[in-house]
């Protein structure tokens, strides 16, 4: 029989993740990711509870106590495989599957009663989260800029420049189109350049297509 002091301690446990893994799920929410709100709770609960059963259940029956908690860190990667997908050379939710991972140590940190270590990860995490995008935009991105090119307005001129971009292996992240005169118009695109690909082939290859009049590169941090 568990004592009634030990049952208080377990509740409270298992509201703090409850309420850290809410915290970090309402930021993913907000920013309409795939895993959000209730998963990060969900997460951080059942790590919480996957410990205090390894800490309950099994101490002093000679089993390792730590063995059904150290299994979270195995059993929450497949968990975060699922949020992450590929689109084209782009890979996509890998934020979210290492949010997710580290709700699972808030959780286990909470179930075992280290309260200073559950509390202070999450105020980073939410901080990683929300301030340091306003870093990260500045960071230089090696292979990410801008295309401009002016060229004529008739149909299948798109579809010429997507084929050559496709032909490099160039992902293309962003398109802007704006008339430039009657016959006219500037395409402006952001794209991302595969590695050992050079910048120099590309730009004459584009120069190249019929209807092209004038193609530039912008590096993303100048455009900015």
């Amino acid at each position: 029989m568990i004592p009634f002091e030990q049952v208080g301690e377990s509740v409270l446990r298992l509201v703090l993740a409850m309420v850290l893994g809410g915290v970090i799920g309402w930021q993913r929410e907000s920013a309409d990711k795939p895993a959000g709100f209730r998963t990060h709770i969900l997460v951080c609960v059942g790590a919480a509870l996957y410990t205090l059963v390894s800490a309950v259940g099994f101490f002093g029956t000679g089993a390792d106590p730590a063995r059904v908690a150290s299994n979270v860190v195995v059993g929450i990667g497949f968990l975060g495989a699922g949020t992450i997908w590929r689109t084209g050379v782009t890979v996509q939710g890998l934020t979210t599957a290492a949010t997710l991972w580290t709700v699972a140590a808030i959780g286990v940190a909470s179930g075992i009663g280290y309260y200073v270590g559950a509390i202070f990860t999450t105020v980073i995490v939410v901080a990683v989260l929300t301030f340091f995008k306003i870093f990260e935009i500045r960071i230089p991105k090696a292979g990410q800029g801008h295309l401009i090119l002016e060229m004529v307005d008739r149909p299948g001129q798109l579809g010429k420049i997507g084929t050559a971009l496709g032909a490099f292996g160039v992902n293309i992240e962003g398109v802007e189109l704006s008339q430039r005169s009657a016959d006219r118009v500037m395409l402006a695109m952001t794209v991302r350049m595969p590695p050992r690909i050079s910048r120099h082939e590309l730009l004459v290859a584009l120069g190249e297509i019929e209807g092209v009049d004038e193609v530039r590169w912008e590096d993303a941090a100048a455009a900015a």
